[in-house]
């Protein structure tokens, strides 16, 4: 019953059913100790074949294909990709500004990246892979371990439900922990609007996107499956506001600030632009794989092109394989 009451307050019938037929699977190889559905750099005998080689000594008997043999009346040996679980941790920015909801009608940042956590969980335990999840704001907090039995699912939501926003944004601290933490390769997925500290200004946030850009981009060359989504207020994407708006810090501090939007609006448009398209180029070009979403997008939205992205990759590779013909 704990399950349903969280996953209703977390996911829609009509979302869980847009998820129910798609599948998590790792662009890089990645390593665990379970049959699952990820390929993994080890070869053995497994349920998924792979490719036939001719039989040379030294090859494992138990593994020539006779069938092949009667065809051919050459000797093949059968290889497979050994199937590996999937083991996924999720990293939730908890800081004041994901507290932030522009309209009654939208959930705010943090609301997004729990549904998104939670969506990503439900599918991981379906299919018997591992999700564990850590929040962060000038601290961690709400750690929870990988694990993918089916009562871990409700751990994942009941820690969703409890996380609330506050405080400022050390993300570089959180992606350090993460590769300290994550020693198997894995899929690592960061939920955040990559915004700076408020305190930070001129250098010192283009320092600090740049720590943060090399931070993830480590953890992609460690041969981690990095997936970055920058989640963003549609108000923040667009500076909707008419008239005198008084703008008020979310962290940290109680600055405020009174604005003529339509004076700002061209100048903070190209700005965020720039800090978000820096963000996307910089990840890029590491191996980590970024996606922006606004909080008027459905969080099932963003993570169905995200899964449809990565079965056509996963189906791509799997055309790949050559067989004895």
């Amino acid at each position: 019953m704990a399950e349903q009451t969280a996953a209703t307050h977390l996911l829609s019938a009509i979302e869980l059913g847009k998820l129910e037929n798609l599948a998590v699977r790792a662009r890089t190889v990645v390593e665990g100790a379970l049959a699952g559905m990820h390929r993994s750099p080890h070869h053995g005998a497994s349920v998924e074949f792979a490719e036939h080689k001719e039989y040379a000594p030294g090859d494992e008997i138990k593994h020539i294909d006779w069938k092949a043999f009667g065809k051919f009346d050459r000797y093949y040996v059968k290889r497979f990709e050994e199937e590996t679980e999937l083991r996924c941790t999720v990293l939730v920015d908890t800081s004041a500004s994901m507290g932030y909801r522009g309209a009654p009608d939208r959930p705010s940042k943090l609301d997004w990246a729990r549904l998104v956590a939670a969506a990503l969980g439900w599918l991981l335990v379906k299919q018997k892979d591992q999700i564990g999840m850590v929040a962060f704001a000038s601290s961690l907090s709400g750690y929870l371990p990988v694990r993918g039995r089916g009562s871990h699912l409700h751990d994942l939501l009941d820690a969703l439900e409890e996380l609330g926003p506050g405080g400022a944004t050390d993300l570089p601290r959180a992606v350090t922990w993460l590769s300290e933490s994550a020693h198997r390769r894995s899929l690592l997925v960061v939920v955040s609007d990559l915004l700076p500290p408020e305190e930070a200004d001129g250098e010192a946030i283009e320092a600090w996107q740049r720590e943060v850009v090399r931070a993830l981009r480590g953890l992609a060359a460690r041969k981690h499956d990095v997936v970055v989504f920058q989640i963003l207020d549609e108000d923040e994407l667009t500076l909707p506001f008419v008239g005198t708006t008084e703008l008020v810090a979310t962290e940290g501090s109680e600055a405020r600030l009174l604005v003529e939007p339509s004076e700002l609006r061209a100048s903070y448009l190209e700005e965020i632009r720039r800090w978000c398209d820096g963000f996307k180029r910089a990840l890029g070009e590491g191996g980590v794989e970024y996606h922006q979403a606004s909080t008027a997008t459905p969080p099932s939205e963003a993570l169905i092109a995200l899964l449809r992205a990565r079965e056509r990759v996963a189906g791509g590779s799997r055309g790949g394989s050559r067989k004895a013909r």
